[in-house]
């Protein structure tokens, strides 16, 4: 087939995108004997334009899909829209748009950008959360979920933003404000639904260790934000009341140096204990501490203030009566809500003391070395294990040794016991919005005075969104949008038949994106959330492409939703992702993150249609290893476009070599052509196994490069050559530019897509060079490169450095004194 002259992506690329749709080339399943390989993207939230940020990520799976699809796997690459969420129902607010209208137009752009750019996508597994055949899988797990006691309804302290009106999760909570609309938070005490997800603590923590294929510092992120703690917990007596006051700590052993005890403002003793004399400054603290969130007062370097209550706590070990204060640090609902304080051993007691002259105590001396100053002149808290001191009986003790005897002394004595606690929480996930999944809970005041909720019957759900007034039931403050519908709200008991009230709250859209990676197993199926023979043969993902700024929040609840499907026999599987690979930040121009706030966006419509799609591509993957930040560069788009275009170039020129073949053996010139094509091979296929794609990319255009070098083939060997070299290089371009790898191969006489044809293996006889370079150096500096054979003995390699005239220039007139030799990599004269 003949090609034009110029290369024109435009003209290519459409007719590529139709093809593959048509015949469905990436459709799963299709190789059910095949290995497979689950690759995965975050799906993405559809809120506005998509960018070269989403592109990036998108790209990563893709280029994976590909080669793996090329290495014969039966691969699962599907793509769907986590629908639901703030951000549509804020637009609506805004705009007065519906939510439903505004999402799918979104969808519908955010699509025709990712066909645009070649995305190898099943399409035929597509999820939308926001629909009812989505989001009743949803309520279906709250249900199940309900029975085994993993969901329940609790009263407690909530970040509320101000401007979402509504609840959102610590994690969600930057800097005291909102991070989607930039709101202040404030704390806020009112009913929600939670998830137990403190009962897999211990699970999710243990099954991180099996995660050998993700980054270390998204493990790390979730074993602090788990955070397990072995202490014990010991009871202080009040003085003069019958009241107890319990603690944990992780350090017992410092005990004896404990000089004041610490409540939460809002510890249910602190009313009780607190003397008259002090009960005015210390409610007035704790009015002014409940007006600040709590992620505000326990941030890092935030002033450390608190008051004296004018009550004493009586030290277990010493019997030494201790002061009680209130303090911003200490959080009700953190531990017990009060710490033992011991400035000598800890950074933030030592603070503390120091700031309101508090006593400082040292109980600990270092195992060797310089001891310890007295506690008063103490410049820093020394807060390692050592040697107990001043500590009664266990004077002498090592730490470790002493927090063992001093806990069993505490269980011995009914006055505490060893511990183990967890800095994670239970998911609130109930939401004063309209735009989610509506919780299927029913309120009956003859069968459920006690409003604890009865479950929806599961014949009936999906319990579906009402249709709406955007700006009758969106806009206006106080009770949630949904109570705002009476049709809808007033229902019938399950039980007796009577009146019932819907639950009007919504959930957190993090439940949609927890389990949709399995919902694509079989995205039509209704007698499950999904069939459970699929599970078998897909989970888990084995590779899983986002950002790591979902290191707490996603990532840590799908995994905990994972376990969940297992105990109700759906997935075989504890974990849900071999490897994790989070992509890096692609900056605008100005260097900033590109975001509609900064102007700064840099839309792929823009890219493609100038350009093309590969062009676009190739420059997204070439700029940089996939989990680097890299700055938007025009220049360096441009060029990408001009190596595409050599790459088409090249095609051109030796177009005459198509279908040329060679029976007998490859010298000269043909056998250098076929060992840059093996080379080249190799080299990509294993960067790509790495995901180093940008170089990848890289040994593509240096193979480009000596294919130029090599010139126009003669003989029958070379044209041979060059012909398999020309489909080699369809091939290493292939996950990259598929559309210009097509075009071209089909020039070149191919029946099928590049994609199906699979990977060839390199031969490796042809990857080994038989002439090797040589850096030649006269006292250390580099003066020559010599080519030599490989198997080269030092002395060939000697005579050939010394026959270099570089080499004898830098060596006449002096006297050699040494020579240095590095087999396969350089030689030194040591001259004087």
């Amino acid at each position: 087939m003949a090609m034009n002259e110029r290369y024109e992506p435009q003209a290519i690329e459409k007719k590529w995108q139709t093809r593959w749709e048509e015949a469905q080339v990436f459709r799963a399943g299709k190789r059910p004997g095949a290995p497979k390989k689950y690759i995965l993207e975050m799906l993405p939230y559809p809120s506005g334009k998509m960018h070269m940020g989403h592109v990036r990520n998108y790209l990563i799976g893709d280029v994976y899909a590909r080669f793996f699809q090329m290495r014969g796997y039966d691969v699962l690459h599907p793509m769907g829209w986590d629908a639901f969420g703030l951000p549509a129902e804020n637009a609506a607010i805004k705009d007065g748009v519906h939510p439903a209208v505004r999402t799918r137009e979104n969808i519908d752009s955010f699509k025709k950008e990712i066909r645009s750019l070649g995305y190898s996508y099943d399409w035929t597994r597509e999820v939308n959360t926001s629909e009812p055949e989505y989001y009743r899988w949803n309520q279906w797990f709250f249900i199940q979920m309900l029975e085994r006691g993993l969901v329940y309804r609790r009263f407690s302290k909530v970040n509320w933003c101000t401007g979402c009106l509504t609840v959102i999760a610590n994690e969600q909570v930057k800097d005291g404000v909102c991070e989607r609309c930039e709101s202040p938070v404030v704390d806020k005490e009112m009913p929600e639904w939670a998830f137990r997800i403190t009962k897999y603590s211990q699970a999710l923590l243990d099954g991180l260790d099996e995660l050998k294929e993700w980054p270390e510092r998204i493990t790390s992120m979730q074993r602090n934000w788990i955070g397990r703690s072995e202490g014990v917990e010991a009871d202080f007596n009040i003085q003069g009341s019958d009241a107890r006051l319990r603690v944990f700590t992780t350090r017992i052993d410092t005990i004896y140096g404990c000089t004041y005890v610490v409540l939460a403002p809002d510890h249910k003793l602190v009313s009780q204990i607190t003397t008259p004399a002090q009960r005015a400054e210390v409610e007035a603290f704790a009015k002014k501490m409940a007006a600040i969130s709590k992620t505000d007062r326990t941030a890092e370097g935030a002033t450390k203030e608190g008051v004296f209550t004018g009550a004493y706590a009586i030290n277990p070990f010493s019997g030494q009566p201790v002061p009680i204060w209130v303090a911003n640090f200490v959080l009700s609902d953190y531990g017990t809500g009060a710490v033992m304080s011991v400035p000598a051993h800890d950074e933030r007691d030592f603070e503390f003391a120091r700031k309101y002259a508090l006593p400082i105590k040292v109980v600990v001396q270092p195992a060797s070395g310089d001891k310890l100053p007295a506690g008063d002149t103490l410049e820093l808290a020394h807060t390692e294990d050592g040697v107990l001191v001043d500590s009664g009986e266990y004077s002498g003790l090592p730490s470790a040794e002493a927090r063992k005897k001093m806990g069993e002394k505490l269980k011995a004595e009914g006055r505490g016991e060893p511990k183990v606690t967890y800095r994670q929480k239970d998911w609130g996930f109930s939401r004063q919005r309209y735009w989610g999944t509506p919780i299927p809970i029913v309120y009956c005041e003859k069968c459920d005075p006690e409003r604890k909720g009865q479950p929806v019957p599961l014949a009936q759900l999906p319990v579906r969104l009402p249709e709406i007034d955007t700006q009758a039931v969106l806009t206006g403050k106080g009770e949630p949008p949904l109570a705002k519908v009476p049709e809808w709200v007033n229902t019938t008991c399950p039980k007796c038949g009577g009146p019932a009230r819907r639950e009007t709250e919504t959930m957190d859209t993090f439940v949609d994106s927890c389990w949709y990676f399995a919902r694509y197993l079989s995205p039509h199926y209704d007698l499950a959330p999904f069939d459970a023979k699929e599970a078998q043969r897909w989970l888990p993902v084995d590779v899983y492409v986002g950002g790591p700024e979902h290191a707490v929040m996603h990532l840590l609840y799908f995994r905990f939703w994972t376990r969940v499907m297992k105990l109700l026999g759906l997935s075989p599987v504890d974990e849900p992702v071999t490897r994790l690979v989070t992509q890096g930040i692609v900056n605008g121009p100005d260097g900033r993150k590109m975001s509609k706030r900064w102007g700064n966006v840099v839309a792929p419509s823009s890219i493609v249609s100038k350009y093309g799609a590969d062009t676009a591509r190739t420059y997204v993957l070439f700029a940089g290893p996939p989990e680097r930040d890299f700055d938007w560069s025009d220049d360096q788009v441009e060029g990408a476009f001009r190596f595409l275009k050599r790459v088409w170039t090249l095609a051109v020129q030796h177009h005459g070599v198509a279908g040329a073949t060679h029976d007998g053996a490859f010298e000269g010139k043909a056998l250098e052509i076929r060992r840059a094509a093996h080379k080249c091979l190799k080299r990509v296929g294993e960067a790509i196994e790495r995901l180093s794609f940008n170089t990848a990319i890289a040994g593509s255009m240096e193979y480009v490069n000596a294919l130029y070098a090599l010139g126009t083939p003669e003989t029958p060997s070379e044209k041979a050559a060059m012909a398999e070299a020309m489909r080699t290089l369809t091939v290493v371009l292939a996950p990259f530019a598929p559309h210009l790898s097509d075009e071209i191969a089909e020039s070149y006489g191919a029946k099928d897509f590049v994609v199906t044809q699979g990977w060839p293996e390199f031969d490796p006889s042809l990857v080994v060079d038989d002439v090797i370079p040589y850096a030649v150096q006269v006292n250390g500096k580099l003066r020559a490169e010599i080519r030599v054979p490989a198997d080269a003995a030092e002395a060939d390699v000697r005579a050939a450095a010394e026959s270099d005239e570089r080499v004898k220039a830098a060596m006449a007139g002096k006297t050699l004194r040494k020579f240095v030799f590095v087999p396969k990599r350089l030689v030194n004269f040591v001259v004087g």
